[in-house]
């Protein structure tokens, strides 16, 4: 029998998060294709197709054109979009929300490695779904059905507290920081490149990607947890609701929890608007959106698989998430005020900087808890981060529709992203004051 490792976790995480970063620069324009505002061919218009954007490469959509604080007149493909972009992403979360801790008290009945094969398989399943879509109505039920097998950061996170010790779990989830940062450096790439051919063949490569890794975890990927750490299944242990109420003998753990929500609300707004907002401001392909994509990853890989587990053993878990956050809130503030492409590419590298807020974060978590509650305690850490991607995805979308197409008076389309740095910084205050009251359990 192989040995269980991080290192089998990251392969495991590097291929999933590979499948996903395919869709990143394509997933909104696929609403748009259905929608009739973008040809399905990058190239030009294939027949059949009702109305394409046909706007030369670099050019920014009409109402990007106003300066900030100028009212745009009309409305814009992205803008008519984002309610949609939004309302997909908030139906994945509220199936995830329902399932993760299902998924979390299952893991800890009959292992990790079952529910990473589930969720796989379940992904796979729902990128063909996704591909082969006709309607917008089609996006949402493959939607629905992959929130069902979703969870499988969940499975991970689990594993990679089964099998480090406490004192290097910063580093271990610092390397599950590298795979997402690695994929996010391969899977935006190549999914823009096909993306310039066909907005759906990204889909259909990241359906081979992830069965590829689910053979993966079928023939290699060892178990994690011993039959004797397992526990037993409960109603309340599956209930998503009642795995709240368990974070409340944790005082570090509820307390970072709340921190991380405003964190991860901000961070879902911006994913559910990166591509619109880049596509409508300057004028961005999805090449250009997968280039950004490359940076982010490249430097969230060297932060998290090398800077991370230095800095936190230097200035201890504490110092490393304050600092971390800080520089979150900087990178957002260089997004929502940016005027210019290149400018985009500063607020990345003051945000891959800020990754070693995440591993610091979970170190801490994760010292906090049992070990035979583990996979509860992850369970109910990815549906509250689900509750944050119901919200997020709302609010950025909304947001961004009134600030970006004519609706509202004032054209700012980076609004959404100065709130971010208001809740993040909303979130650095929380987190202060609970490792303040708890310091000497947050280490």
């Amino acid at each position: 029998m192989r040995q269980p490792a991080v290192r089998f976790i990251f392969i495991t995480l590097l291929l999933d998060v590979l499948g996903f970063g395919l869709l990143i620069p394509v997933a909104p324009r696929l609403v748009m294709s259905l929608q009739g505002h973008v040809a399905p061919v990058a190239a030009g218009p294939t027949a059949g197709a009702r109305t394409v954007d046909e706007r030369p490469h670099g050019t920014p959509t009409t109402p990007a054109a106003a300066p900030h604080g100028a009212t745009p007149a009309g409305t814009s493909a992205e803008g008519e979009a984002a309610p949609i972009v939004g309302l997909l992403a908030s139906l994945y979360a509220v199936m995830l929300f329902v399932c993760a801790p299902i998924l979390g008290a299952l893991s800890d009945h009959f292992g990790r490695r079952p529910v990473l094969l589930v969720s796989l398989f379940g992904s796979a399943l729902d990128y063909i779904a996704m591909a082969l879509a006709p309607t917008l109505w089609w996006l949402f039920i493959t939607r629905a059905l992959n929130g069902l097998s979703g969870a499988s950061m969940t499975a991970a996170n689990a594993y990679i507290a089964d099998v480090t010790p406490p004192e290097k779990r910063a580093a271990g989830f610092g390397m599950a920081g590298a795979a997402f940062g690695l994929g996010f450096v391969l899977g935006p790439l190549i999914g823009g490149a096909l993306g310039e051919l066909d907005i759906r063949y990204p889909f259909y490569a990241a359906a081979a990607l992830t069965l590829a890794n689910w053979c993966y975890g079928l023939f290699v990927l060892p178990e994690s947890l011993p039959k004797e750490r397992r526990t037993r299944l409960t109603f309340a242990r599956t209930n998503p609701l009642g795995v709240f109420r368990h974070l409340g003998s944790y005082p570090v753990v509820a307390g970072l929890a709340g921190a991380l929500f405003l964190l991860n609300v901000a961070q879902f707004a911006l994913h559910a608007t990166w591509v619109l907002y880049t596509s409508h401001r300057f004028g961005w392909s999805p090449m250009d959106v997968a280039l950004s994509l490359f940076a982010v990853g490249l430097g969230s890989a060297l932060v998290q698989a090398g800077l991370a587990r230095h800095v936190v053993k230097q200035f201890g878990e504490r110092a490393s998430l304050l600092a971390g956050i800080a520089m979150g809130v900087g990178a957002f503030t260089v997004y929502g005020l940016a005027t210019e492409g290149w400018m985009i590419y500063v607020g990345v590298a003051i945000g891959s900087l800020g990754g070693i807020a995440m591993p610091a974060a979970q170190s801490i978590i994760t010292r906090s808890v049992k070990p035979t509650e583990q996979g509860q305690v992850q369970g109910a850490l990815t549906g509250l981060q689900s509750v944050a991607n119901i919200v997020g995805p709302l609010v950025g979308s909304a947001i961004f529709r009134y600030t970006a197409s004519g609706a509202g008076k004032v054209y700012l389309p980076g609004a959404v992203y100065l709130m971010g740095a208001g809740l993040s910084v909303v979130g650095a205050l929380v987190a202060w004051r609970v490792l303040s009251r708890f310091g000497a359990r947050a280490g």
